[in-house]
C-alpha cells in the first residue's frame, strides 16, 4: 500500500512539475508552482519527513508563489496618460 501511495504522489509531482514548466503565463505558473509545492509536501510526509514537509508547505506552497504573484503584479506595465499622448502623434497626416 505504501509503495502505491509513493508512486501515485511521485506521478502527481512529475505531472505538476511538467505543467509548471510548460505554462507560459507567470500568474498561472505561480498557481501551478503552489500545487507542485503541495504535492512535494505530501510526498515528504509520506516518506516520513514531517519537518521537511512542513517547511515545504510553508515556503513552497505559500511564500514562493505569493512572492512571484506580487512581483508579476509590480512588473506588469500599465499604459499611463503620458504614453497615450506620446502615441497620438505617431499616426501620421490623418491626425491633422
Amino acid at each position: 500500500m505504501n509503495a502505491w501511495l509513493i508512486g501515485a504522489v511521485v506521478a502527481f509531482v512529475v505531472l505538476a512539475a511538467t505543467t509548471a514548466v510548460l505554462t507560459r503565463d507567470p500568474a498561472r505558473q505561480a498557481v501551478v508552482l503552489s500545487v507542485l509545492g503541495l504535492g512535494l509536501a505530501v510526498l515528504f510526509a509520506v516518506l516520513q519527513a514531517p519537518d521537511v514537509a512542513l517547511s515545504q508547505l510553508a515556503v513552497g506552497t505559500a511564500l514562493t508563489p505569493l512572492l512571484i504573484l506580487l512581483t508579476v503584479r509590480k512588473v506588469t506595465r500599465r499604459p499611463t496618460r503620458t504614453d497615450d499622448r506620446a502615441g497620438a502623434g505617431d499616426n501620421g497626416p490623418e491626425q491633422q
